[in-house]
């Protein structure tokens, strides 16, 4: 019995984490094949039974990961990411929240065909959004500007409103015995309501504030190591939550998420190593969630996807979210573009698929006639929502001209002559460059030369604040002081991933350690001197193409010592040469490299 519990658990993150691998591979959103994984390993093939496997501890331990998730979401928000915006994310939250409960609920009651409270409940539900499934499919859609900032922000802020709005609903539903309140029961329900409301307001916020203030203290005054402070920040996370949701019921979503933004928008302490954490175990616990519960759908509960539960979902789809969008957006300042993007993304994630089976089984307890509905209802939302906006919001966001292409930018860091010259050749075909350099003599000769550069330190907090980074996609460290280049490529690993940092070889290479550099750049030798040797020489970087009569073989015979830096494949797409990763070009292609002179002109000579 032991040995098939733990080959179930271990089935739930190989499933999962193997689903997000595959997701990134092909370039889809992960949620879509976690769900699709989750259902093959339950009701189809029997692999997971996460009822066998956690017992009555799977909804404690689904609610706790959902507390971590919004806790490094609440981390992620920073105020000054709305600066023009504020109001509209406002809004969604508050007027938006209550148009979709709105039209929800009447949905889920015309259609659908559940009770008028039942519906109610329902409708609350479906008002949450996510971290689970909108920053996934954020990067997915790379929407330009300031529209990612407001979707992140509606859905992890909407995330513990629409937590407590089903618990008040919740409460009124078991006070009413499920009928209609008549003029006695009405000042029960409107006491129930406002005294939630305040409670959940009043212990989220202030449990919030003293965990933020704990961890900040902590780690200003260094009370604990550095190897205990995520676990210690993790253990005050489950605490604040445990002690939140006992005061006020579901209320420790308010307070894990307030405690998320006070420490993002503090200056006193640096939490960027606990942001590292969190972001990994994130993509760990949300790798499990989905793909638990997924798995805990029957068979049966197919039967419950009819074409009125298609109707419904269309009407959350086509007039819903449109018309929650368009209230909240009224004088906004948002273009109509815009606006008509907001309104193509609204998926339903692990927050709405955890708060319907902890309330199905509440329900159910109660004796609640249609509480079995509950669950493949929502999973229905979820699964179609997801299917929908997963599959249809990238080609939406490319049609209305918001979404940015895959980044193929470089940031270059070091604006002397040769990288100014690397430069201006790749702007030449078509990619966007930065230059970055402490020297304003360099800067000033880029900008002069018509190449973009900014003038201040690549290490700097200003620079990650000051500089939009959103169109590049590859780092590449060039100066001449290799340790430099070393600490840029490690100080931008988290913006651009360990496989687009790049530096140069250092003079000596053995003194750098593997975990504090980037990927070298151009092949075996090629250091700052060695290359800065070669240009002052006569050499010069230029970009050639290929074609049958002059392949690759010609075109080193024609010059001498070629080094390859770029290729530029017929899709357009941009190879960096790097020691870990030899490019071969072909014919068809376009290769920037530095070559010398000709050697037929020498021999001429």
């Amino acid at each position: 019995m032991t040995e098939h519990l733990l080959i179930g658990i271990a089935s739930v993150f190989v499933i999962g984490v193997g689903a997000q691998w595959i997701s990134w591979r092909l370039k889809v959103p992960s949620i879509l094949l976690l769900l699709l994984s989750g259902f093959l390993a339950g009701p189809v093939f029997g692999v997971v039974n996460p009822d066998l496997l956690l017992g009555n501890l799977l909804l404690p331990i689904v609610s706790l990961s959902v507390a971590v998730i919004l806790f490094e979401g609440g981390l992620s928000l920073r105020i000054s990411e709305l600066k023009g915006f504020g109001g509209v994310v406002r809004n969604l939250v508050t007027i938006g929240v209550i148009v979709m409960w709105a039209i929800s609920t009447a949905g889920a009651y015309f259609i659908l065909g559940l009770d008028l409270p039942l519906s109610i409940l329902f409708g609350s539900v479906l008002v949450v959004t996510g971290p689970t499934v909108i920053i996934p499919l954020l990067r997915h859609v790379r929407p330009r500007g300031h529209l990612g900032s407001i979707l992140k922000w509606e859905g992890i802020v909407v995330d513990p409103i629409g937590a407590m709005l089903a618990v008040l609903v919740f409460e009124v539903i078991i006070t009413i015995g499920g009928g209609m309140a008549d003029g006695a029961s009405m000042e029960a329900v409107t006491s129930i309501a406002l005294t939630g409301i305040v409670k959940t307001l009043f212990f989220g916020i202030i449990l919030g504030f003293l965990g933020a203030t704990l961890i900040v203290t902590l780690l200003k005054k260094y009370w604990i190591p550095d190897y205990l402070q995520n676990p210690v920040i993790l253990m005050i996370v489950i605490v604040v939550f445990a002690a939140s949701n006992h005061l006020q019921t579901e209320s420790g979503l308010l307070a894990v998420t307030a405690m998320g933004i006070m420490l993002a928008n503090q200056h006193t302490v640096t939490v960027k190593h606990i942001v590292e954490f969190k972001e990994n175990l994130r993509v760990l616990l949300i790798s499990g969630l989905f793909v638990i519960l997924s798995a805990r759908l029957s068979m049966e509960d197919l039967s419950y996807i009819n074409l009125n539960g298609l109707i419904f979902l269309v009407l959350l789809i086509v007039v819903a979210r449109p018309v929650s969008v368009y209230v909240s957006t009224i004088a906004s300042g948002l273009n109509l573009k815009e606006r008509l993007f907001l309104m193509s993304i609204a998926p339903r994630g692990i927050v709405a698929a955890a708060i319907a089976s902890i309330f199905a089984l509440r329900l159910a307890e109660s004796g609640y006639v249609g509480s079995e509905l509950f669950v493949p209802l929502t999973f229905l939302v979820i699964i179609g929502t997801v299917t929908v906006y997963g599959l249809g919001a990238l080609p939406v966001a490319r049609l209305l001209g918001v979404s940015k292409s895959s980044p193929q930018g470089l940031l270059i860091v070091g604006c002397h002559k040769w990288a100014r010259e690397m430069a201006s050749v790749l702007s030449k075909e078509g990619f966007e460059v930065l230059l970055v350099d402490t020297n304003w003599s360099n800067v000033t000769k880029a900008r002069l030369e018509g190449l973009p550069a900014y003038y201040g330190s690549i290490l700097s907090e200003r620079f990650l604040k000051e500089v939009d980074l959103g169109g590049m996609g590859r780092l590449l460290a060039v100066t001449f002081n290799d340790n430099v280049n070393s600490l840029a490529a490690v100080h931008l690993t988290d913006t651009f991933g360990r496989m687009g940092v790049y530096q140069l070889i250092p003079e000596h290479e053995a003194e750098t350690t593997q975990e504090l550099q980037g990927r070298f750049l151009f092949g075996e030798g090629a250091t700052y001197v060695s290359i800065s040797k070669r240009l002052r020489a006569g050499g010069a970087i230029k970009s050639t193409k290929l074609s049958e009569e002059f392949d690759f073989e010609a075109f080193k015979k024609l010059y001498k010592n070629v080094l390859p830096l770029f290729i530029i494949d017929e899709k357009g797409s941009l190879t960096i040469s790097a020691l870990d990763e030899e490019v071969k070009p072909k014919v068809g292609h376009h290769i920037i490299s530095l070559v010398e002179q000709q050697v037929q002109a020498k021999e001429e000579e």
